[in-house]
């Protein structure tokens, strides 16, 4: 799980000797540790970054750094939470975060979602992109040999339910939590569908969604955003599939008030295709338009 980006300049922080006792997770050659501040990742203000910007970024947090193991080198910020409204100052503050953080290269794995949080979804997320980006680095084969190996998120193994089916599937539990919950009688129906997206110049993002009641549906939407930073598997999948997962804490805690009807998101998936212009590689959900 190498960075994509260069230090040569120096001015990221290598990590802090006391790494080995508050690493939250050691894997693959990783260390992840918590709650870093942006003044703790970077070695003074960078050029390009105003004194003014600099005094607002730098005391702004990380919920998760991914350093290496054997250089102490950041490998990734990790920030999970809902996305800011437009305007506001938590919006402006992420825009600075940023800045500085292209002014020195660092990576970051942004999650936006109202309903997943750091405390509670963080430390699995992080764990699951170091394994998916080891598998990833690990899986290619000489041309002309054997064929690629299937991706990680598709290996299949045994479900949680019992079945057979894709194990690195983050929304597999919820998926057995809506059959669950059909044939106890508290969803319309046991399927978990999902749709995802790759804007240009902007995050990938997931739709999940189950039928709780004959016209009301229960909706999560969740956006990646890779800054200089892959997380090993197609971010827009990923989206989908944290958006299934918050599907599942919505049902477990039943929030399931004052949820739109299947005719109000059919329409806003058909009015998704309408955009496919802007969309890379297009919009591959077209039999989702009809109600």
């Amino acid at each position: 799980m190498t960075s994509t980006g260069s230090n040569d300049r120096g001015w990221l922080r290598a990590m802090p000797a006391e790494a080995g006792s508050d690493a939250l997770l050691s894997r693959a050659g990783h260390r992840v540790l918590a709650a870093r501040r942006l003044s703790d990742l970077v070695q003074g203000r960078p050029p390009g970054v105003t004194g003014s910007q600099w005094t607002s970024a730098s005391r702004a947090s990380f919920d998760f750094v991914v350093y290496a193991a054997d250089t102490g080198r950041p490998v990734v910020a990790v920030q999970i939470g809902p996305v800011p409204s437009a305007g506001s100052a938590e919006q402006r503050l992420e825009r600075l975060k940023d800045a500085v953080s292209a002014a020195v290269d660092l990576p970051v794995l942004r999650i936006g979602s109202p309903t997943l949080n750091a405390a509670e979804h963080g430390l699995r997320l992080v764990e699951y992109v170091i394994d998916a980006r080891a598998y990833a680095a690990g899986g290619s084969t000489a041309a002309g040999t054997e064929p690629a190996p299937v991706g990680f998120r598709d290996i299949l193994g045994r479900l949680p339910d019992g079945r057979t089916g894709p194990v690195n599937d983050l929304g597999a539990l919820t998926r057995a939590a809506a059959v669950e919950a059909y044939v106890a009688g508290q969803v319309a129906d046991p399927i978990v569908r999902g749709l995802h997206v790759r804007w240009v110049d902007g995050p990938a993002q997931g739709w999940s969604w189950v039928q709780v009641r004959p016209d009301a549906c229960l909706i999560e939407q969740v956006s990646v955003t890779e800054h200089r930073f892959s997380c090993g598997i197609d971010a827009a999948r990923l989206a989908e599939d944290l958006a299934a997962v918050a599907v599942g804490e919505r049902l477990r805690d039943n929030s399931v008030a004052d949820l739109p009807s299947r005719a109000e998101w059919t329409a806003q998936i058909a009015a998704l295709s309408q955009r496919r212009h802007e969309l890379v590689g297009g919009f591959a959900f077209d039999h989702l338009c009809a109600d």
